[in-house]
């Protein structure tokens, strides 16, 4: 877990929470979208602490069982939950995928931390009926929960091999900027930041 310290009071927390497309799977930490997001938030807005909580592998299940620690550690203020492409790749029939993610919503929302939910994709080899239903309820949670929404994670990366790693599922280094730029407008909508 990265762990980069703001100074001075009134310092607000955001934990980035999600699975191998949030921790920098295959690279360097420092490349990762989540260290260039600290980054830019440390020249723009320093009072702002990052906390990455992400684990390549992890689940909504697996996402379940870890949140209500973090929340009571860190009290977060702002949650970025990137959670379900394990999920989906596992299979797991999309109302339980569903009912996780309200889950950690909900927990996120009752711990006072304003959430934006980040969508993914499957690969198209799932099948549209199932993949175009994954990615949908990623809108359809953020609008029943009244919550930030990032559209796609990895618009504009992943159907570039170049920006991909060779097991064409995880976004090189070269995609992490391309990442930040997509997360970006919802940090800034969420913590008030726009000019």
């Amino acid at each position: 877990m990265m762990l980069f310290s703001a100074q001075g009071a009134g310092a607000k927390t955001l934990l980035v929470f999600g699975d191998s497309l949030s921790a920098a799977y295959n690279m360097a930490p420092e490349l990762g979208w989540v260290s260039l997001l600290e980054k830019r938030l440390q020249i723009q807005f320093p009072e702002i602490q990052v906390i990455n909580s992400s684990i390549s592998g992890e689940t909504t299940s697996g996402g379940l069982s870890r949140l209500p620690k973090l929340l009571d550690r860190h009290q977060p203020d702002y949650i970025v939950l990137e959670l379900a492409a394990n999920d989906g790749l596992y299979g797991i029939p999309l109302n339980i995928i569903e009912e996780n993610i309200l889950k950690l919503i909900q927990l996120s929302k009752n711990a006072d931390a304003r959430v934006i939910l980040v969508g993914v994709r499957l690969p198209p080899n799932y099948g549209p009926r199932y993949t175009r239903r994954f990615f949908n309820m990623f809108e359809a949670l953020a609008d029943s929960e009244q919550v930030e929404r990032v559209p796609f994670l990895m618009d504009k990366v992943a159907l570039k091999p170049e920006l991909m790693q060779a097991d064409r599922l995880h976004p090189n280094a070269k995609a992490q900027p391309i990442i930040l730029e997509n997360v970006w407008p919802s940090v800034e909508r969420v913590m008030g930041l726009e000019n």
